[in-house]
């Protein structure tokens, strides 16, 4: 909310994940070390037959229940219908230091914590519970949720590689419980490929899911999790504009490439490399520069052997300078950064992480895929009668 403070005091938490063991013993752990604190839960899994199940609990066990009907055959739909208003019902019921919304397995943080912060309360924090050993395993399912019965809606196209990506690196805390019951153990490649993931994250390990096992764990986690959250700067960070990238890093069997050019792509020659950059690593993403489409930013993101593609709006270069004043700060200051005198915030910034990654491979794919040194000097009024490689699909 911008400009004016909360309507209401009480605090609130957003703890998600596809990694629901591991999500439940984030959630035990903030029961046991916030005394009062109360969880809400909408279970989407009853949604095809018609209704969403809310619970509200507390370390004791269930307070109330409740259904939500589904809004427009949609169960998210009905999740964002009803919880602020059961956020408001326990703020106004007063005695809660704490309210934790624990999402469903593929809802994703983002959206909800804008639906709470727009109805006029707090984040104080937003965690992905993780098991480590799993992280590789989910980053490298391409399935459709729906195979799984995760889709939150019939329309749900998402798989679980891209839902939890986006899940990891939303979030501004990762609880890390390792060693849960059937889980194999964690090893210090699947730690590093968390921490390359996601290196400005937050990470608090709470131990095997036991809230008595480990309460300085707990301590820590509670202290994260009221530590404060800004919803609009963690959007500004998805952006692909001016989102915040993973840095160049090596150890453990893991690496993270950071590729940074300031030539166009040749639209034929990356169409054809499409697949085998995507499978070059377990995640990769960023923005990048087609030419033939000098004014349109272009949107990269892959995980699990799939990529999406799609425009992301103007780069500031193409833009009038009257229309820059109506463009966000911190897109402007991205951009700043980036200014190049010739073509502004136009470039290539893209950034792959995986164990195993073939630097040397990867780099000479990518730079093969730029325009040559003569196609670079022909121009823009060339670069325009390029074959159009990609309108299909960006379905232009």
């Amino acid at each position: 909310m911008s400009g004016t403070g909360p309507l209401h005091d009480l605090p609130v938490v957003i703890v998600g994940g596809l990694h629901a063991d591991a999500r439940r013993a984030a959630v035990a752990r903030l029961l046991a070390d916030v005394p009062g604190s109360v969880v809400l839960h909408h279970d989407l899994a009853t949604a095809a037959a018609g209704t969403v199940v809310r619970t509200v609990r507390d370390a004791t066990g269930i307070l109330d229940a409740g259904e939500a009907p589904l809004v427009n055959d949609c169960a998210c739909c009905a999740l964002r219908e009803d919880l602020v208003p059961e956020l408001v019902r326990l703020a106004e019921a007063g005695g809660t230091p704490l309210a934790v919304v624990e999402l469903w397995d593929s809802v994703e943080p983002k959206a909800m914590a804008e639906v709470v912060t727009a109805g006029g309360f707090t984040v104080t924090g937003v965690i992905t519970a993780v098991d480590p050993a799993l992280v590789l395993p989910y980053l490298g399912n391409g399935d459709d949720l729906a195979e799984g019965g995760l889709a939150a809606a019939a329309t749900d196209q998402r798989t679980v590689a891209d839902t939890f990506a986006r899940q990891l690196e939303y979030a501004s805390v990762l609880a890390l419980a390792e060693s849960l019951p059937g889980s194999p153990e964690a090893d210090d490649e699947d730690r590093e490929l968390l921490t390359q993931l996601h290196p400005t994250a937050r990470r608090v390990p709470i131990g095997h899911g036991d809230p008595a096992g480990a309460p300085e764990a707990g301590a820590e986690l509670a202290r994260a999790a009221l530590a404060g959250f800004d919803v609009e700067a963690a959007a500004a960070a998805q952006h692909p504009a001016c989102a915040l990238l993973p840095a160049e890093a090596d150890a453990h069997g893991v690496a993270t490439l950071v590729w940074h050019r300031r030539r166009p792509f040749h639209p034929e020659r990356l169409y054809a490399a499409l697949e085998d950059l995507t499978c070059a690593a377990a995640r990769s993403r960023g923005r990048f520069w087609l030419a033939g489409k000098g004014d349109t930013l272009l949107h990269w993101d892959a995980a699990g052997g799939a990529l999406c593609v799609e425009g992301a709006g103007p780069w500031l270069a193409a833009l009038p300078d009257a229309a820059w004043d109506l463009v966000p700060p911190v897109r402007r200051a991205a951009a700043a950064l980036d200014w190049h005198p010739e073509h502004g915030d136009r470039c290539q910034h893209l950034v792959f992480t995986s164990p195993g990654l073939d630097r040397d491979g990867l780099e000479r794919l990518l730079e093969s895929c730029l325009l040559t040194d003569a196609e670079y000097a022909a121009g823009q009024a060339a670069w325009e009668r390029l074959p159009p490689a990609f309108d299909t699909l960006l379905e232009v």
